[in-house]
């Protein structure tokens, strides 16, 4: 390898660090766990209020499905029987310009034993599609909506926000 060539191959690798720092994109992936009986699976957080479905963060190198086949075991003690079916990816601008969440639903699955409370999750339980708890998340709310009448995913977790008007 030549100088130049080293030089060109330095430069890539110095401008895709620059770009992972300057412009770093957050990956989040959530599950719709529906059992046979018309219930949901959620989490109640201790770090964050409301019901939420499970999941978490995409470590590097992890691909979306093994990141949620991880959530849902820390989370939920929940094993899946079969591939998780995509449902969307939602840009999440709440926080950040660059998150996003990959939201798959499950159906087949099995839990090995119930979530105990921890430092991280404060309860879990299966609820009726029709009776959600008080404090579900309206993020949760739409998309379990859009799984169960077949409706096109929005684009966004959550609708804009209004535009702040000066008084």
């Amino acid at each position: 390898m030549g100088f130049a060539e080293a030089l060109h191959m330095s430069w890539g690798h110095l401008r895709h660090l620059w770009f992972r720092i300057a412009r770093p994109v957050t990956l989040g992936v959530q599950g719709i766990v529906l059992d046979e009986q018309g219930r949901v699976f959620l989490v109640r957080h201790t770090y964050v209020p409301g019901w939420h479905f499970p999941g978490g963060g995409v470590e590097a190198g992890e691909t979306a499905a093994a990141a949620l086949r991880r959530e849902l075991r820390e989370e939920g003690h929940i094993e899946a029987d079969s591939p998780p079916q995509l449902h969307g990816i939602f840009f999440n601008d709440r926080f950040s310009r660059r998150d996003h969440i990959v939201v798959m639903v499950l159906r087949h699955f099995h839990q090995t034993s119930p979530r105990s409370a921890d430092a991280e999750i404060a309860e879990t339980g299966f609820f009726p599609v029709d009776q959600l708890p008080a404090g579900t998340t309206l993020a949760a709310q739409a998309r379990l909506m859009e799984v169960l009448t077949g409706a096109t995913p929005a684009a966004r977790w959550l609708p804009p926000r209004p535009a702040r008007r000066d008084q």
